[in-house]
């Protein structure tokens, strides 16, 4: 078989047909987990056959697309709304189905162009792109809100008031940060896949780049499974099943990373006011539901319910096994000190990752004649932010702990090389 014709059978090997294929199959995936969790949270019941819109803006801001809320009150009201929320479970479907579609046809090769690697990832996000094109025109939708009984209905119906809310999306920003987010899941999965090929020039850097991004996916994975497997103890032993499910379905990411970060000894401030909740247990909500900014961390959460302090026992074990991972996927002659190095920069940048994706903002407010939000039944505000700093400082500090011990306990199952020091 000539050379040329070996060329194109691996061009045809990855061409349109399979990158349509990846790409269907991760906006499919996205989709359906979508809509079981917002059919669990009660979005079927939406007015004015706005389901299928909804599930389109949840895939959207899945993939870091901007969603903008507006409200028209008429001239005698106002009202204003904001929304920044990630549904992670959305997100990690979508990464862990696109991510598959992307390495199949580079299995079982050791070597890979970049013209090769570059086409097949520029088919893929052109695709990508044109899906996004026509999810973003799809995520529209204008409601109208009811005033409910008392003063505030009677003023509305006086000047004929009919306040809507509605949402749209930011077309621009939405292919902007969706090819972004595309253009990371892709490269993450070259790196934690073992398998995949690299170019030449980049082989030197599979050593220390690959066990370290294959631990730290790990630890994330790790994490949700252990959230979903106590939501569905919870559920089954004290009810609440279908909230759970939504739970679950669109959000368990955004709870098991924030408590992998709290675990860490990190700090986040919030409130919640009105009628909005957290996806979470109780007892957060009872720490952020105050008039003033609160503060979330251990001691915080602790004078609630002392149970959290095994936060920090769970952490320490999951991180001293993915430093293992890390350290026995490396070469031997590795020494322990870079194994804790490798493993500080590594924890940093995933929390780092966490503080940027688990940010929640959402607030509505509305006012007739300067009569707002009486009884907090039609407004209300929910923010939770990190203390970025304190929380990469901790995770450094986490990470040179565990990445040394990790390197320690590995020693017998080093893969190759000469046996490393201390």
């Amino acid at each position: 078989m000539s050379l040329r014709t070996s060329s194109e059978q691996t061009v045809t090997r990855h061409g349109w047909v399979q990158a349509l294929a990846a790409v269907l199959a991760a906006l499919i995936a996205m989709g359906v987990v979508a809509a079981l969790g917002l059919w669990a949270a009660g979005a079927t019941d939406l007015p004015q056959g706005a389901f299928p819109r909804v599930v389109a803006a949840t895939v959207v801001t899945a993939v870091g697309g901007t969603i903008e809320l507006s409200g028209d009150a008429g001239g005698l009201a106002s009202s204003s709304a904001g929304l920044t929320v990630i549904p992670l479970s959305v997100t990690l479907t979508g990464a862990l189905v696109l991510a598959a579609g992307f390495l199949r046809p580079l299995r079982h090769r050791a070597v890979t162009g970049a013209p090769e690697l570059a086409g097949w990832a520029a088919r893929i996000a052109v695709l990508w792109l044109l899906a996004l094109l026509g999810l973003a025109f799809a995520a529209r939708q204008t409601f109208a809100l009811s005033l409910g009984n008392g003063t505030l209905s009677d003023v509305g119906d006086l000047f004929d008031v009919s306040p809507k809310v509605g949402f749209k999306t930011d077309v621009p920003q939405t292919l902007l940060f969706g090819l972004l987010w595309l253009a990371g899941v892709l490269v993450l999965a070259l790196l934690v896949s073992r398998g995949a090929p690299l170019p030449g020039r980049l082989l030197r850097f599979q050593e220390s780049v690959r066990p370290a991004a294959y631990a730290m996916v790990a630890l994330l994975l790790v994490y949700v499974a252990l959230g979903v497997v106590i939501g569905l103890v919870t559920a089954a032993t004290r009810g609440h099943a279908v909230e759970t499910l939504a739970v679950i379905l669109l959000g368990m990411p955004n709870l098991a990373w924030l408590t992998l970060t709290l675990g860490l000894g990190a700090t986040w401030h919030g409130r919640v006011q009105g009628p909005f909740g957290l996806p979470m247990p109780h007892v957060l909500d009872e720490v952020l539901r105050t008039k003033d900014v609160s503060t979330l961390n251990l001691s915080t959460l602790s004078d609630y319910d002392s149970r959290v302090w095994w936060l920090v026992v769970v952490d320490a074990v999951l991180l001293l096994g993915a430093a293992f991972v890390m350290a026995a996927r490396s070469p031997s002659r590795t020494r322990a000190w870079q194994h804790a190095l490798h493993m500080a920069v590594a924890l940093a940048l995933t929390v780092w990752m966490i503080c940027l994706v688990g940010r929640i903002s959402a607030h509505y407010g509305l006012s007739v004649l300067g009569i707002g939000d009486l009884g907090g039944r039609l407004g209300g505000d929910l923010f939770l932010t990190p203390q970025v700093w304190s929380a990469l400082g901790l995770a450094v500090l986490w990470g040179l702990v565990t990445g040394f011990l990790g390197a320690l306990l590995a020693r017998p199952v080093r893969r190759r090389g000469a046996a490393a020091g201390v």
